[in-house]
């Protein structure tokens, strides 16, 4: 991702618009947070289409090709036994990938944008209030 990032040091808050002047600035305009969401989504959908992807594959080919898939490798160790068990590292490189990538691109974006919403409204509590929040 080129570019990412993006510096927007002069974005200010549009005026609030309307009779409410209490209701504070939305961020969803703004362009650092447009890019979170363009890199959370481009990344999610990677993901997704390899690990899903992976799984289908492992899925059709024990369904269509099953002597495919019963040959030995070594001992008891047939090929649907090895990419069955290789899914796991599939799962682990990209939980392993998606939290570096949220480290290095997004969590500082994500910082910027917290510090400028506690800038523009500073009164405003950083979590939730008593009461709001459930637990399962």
């Amino acid at each position: 991702m080129s570019g990412y990032p993006p510096q927007h040091a002069n974005w200010s808050p549009p005026p609030p618009t309307g009779g409410d002047s209490t209701r504070p600035p939305s961020l969803h305009g703004h362009p650092e947070f447009q890019s979170i969401r363009g890199a959370f989504r481009a990344f999610g959908t990677t993901a997704v289409a390899v690990v899903v992807g992976g799984f289908l594959l492992y899925v059709l080919l024990s369904h269509f090709v099953p002597p495919l898939m019963n040959f030995q490798l070594a001992g008891h160790l047939t090929l649907g036994l090895a990419i069955g068990l290789a899914q796991f590292a599939v799962m682990a490189v990209t939980v392993w990938r998606y939290t570096a990538h949220m480290r290095r691109q997004v969590d500082p974006v994500a910082r910027r944008l917290r510090a400028e919403l506690d800038r523009v409204e500073p009164g405003r509590p950083t979590t939730p209030q008593e009461g709001r929040s459930r637990s399962w």
